[in-house]
């Protein structure tokens, strides 16, 4: 039993060791500078600057700033779930030399650095003045959804490749129709790929950076603190806390949501 115990500890020794260094140091520096100011002295005055703050219109910056990312990552994320459910669907429903090849697809353009990707798409946006929608909320919902689309795609045919067919077919058994077998059977079921892929979509939309200022001209809460971390740093913390409190509790939703889908299913 001892043995066992040193060698799961041994096994989990990096990943600790990683967590450590890099996710909970990173968290303990964003909350020290959130409360102090440039002497070090701890002061809320970062926090309540961001809610009072109130730009020439006389409208709270910030809190505009904030509502604006979250709308833009949840249309991101919606248009994100309703291109990539039925192609996990019909990923799952094809062979498996095809699933590869999809897969392929699917995992090219995550290959492609992230500024080059997003100049190529100002290129064709600038190429094709008809469109109008260069320098948009639409362009930057357009990057959004083309960046992170395929880690909606993943989760969801992930869940539906390794789902149970005999469910599928008992249920054809009893007379379902197809629309009947996607709503009763296949959509609850796939839920925690769903759910997975909404966070790991709104999570990154809601912070991104240059890409809606390069694409749509869109001002963002993740461009405001990638500047203010170089001029204004425990500002620029305090926003991040913030809105890691608020994206942490848009999880919690997701996965309570989330439970009570297969909750349902069950009964």
């Amino acid at each position: 039993m001892k043995k066992v115990r040193t060698g799961t500890f041994a096994l989990n020794a990096p990943f600790g060791l990683w967590s450590a260094l890099f996710i909970i140091a990173p968290l303990i520096m964003v909350g020290y500078f959130a409360f102090t100011n440039a002497d070090g002295q701890f002061c809320t005055e970062s926090m309540q600057e961001i809610f009072t703050h109130r730009n020439h219109a006389g409208q709270l910056m910030y809190v505009q700033l904030f509502g604006r990312s979250m709308w833009y990552g949840a249309v991101a994320t919606a248009i994100s779930l309703v291109l990539a459910f039925p192609l996990a669907h019909f990923m799952a429903q094809t062979k498996a030399s095809a699933q590869r090849m999809l897969m392929i697809l699917i995992m090219v353009p995550m290959w492609m650095n992230f500024l080059i990707a997003t100049d190529a798409w100002r290129f064709i946006l600038d190429s094709l003045p008809w469109l109008r929608i260069a320098d948009t909320p639409a362009a930057a919902i357009l990057g959004m959804v083309y960046f992170f689309v395929p880690f909606m795609i993943l989760p969801i045919y992930t869940v539906m490749n390794r789902m149970n067919v005999s469910l599928l077919e008992a249920a054809q058994d009893l007379g379902a129709g197809r629309l009947e077998v996607l709503r009763r059977v296949i959509v609850p079921l796939s839920m925690p790929g769903v759910v997975s892929g909404i966070i790991m979509v709104f999570v990154p939309s809601v912070s991104i950076f240059f890409v809606n200022d390069r694409l749509g001209n869109v001002m963002l809460i993740g461009d405001v603190i990638e500047r203010l971390v170089f001029d204004q740093i425990h500002l620029g913390a305090a926003l991040s806390l913030v809105l890691m409190v608020m994206v942490l509790v848009c999880m919690l939703v997701l996965n309570r949501f989330s439970s009570r889908e297969r909750g349902a299913f069950v009964t």
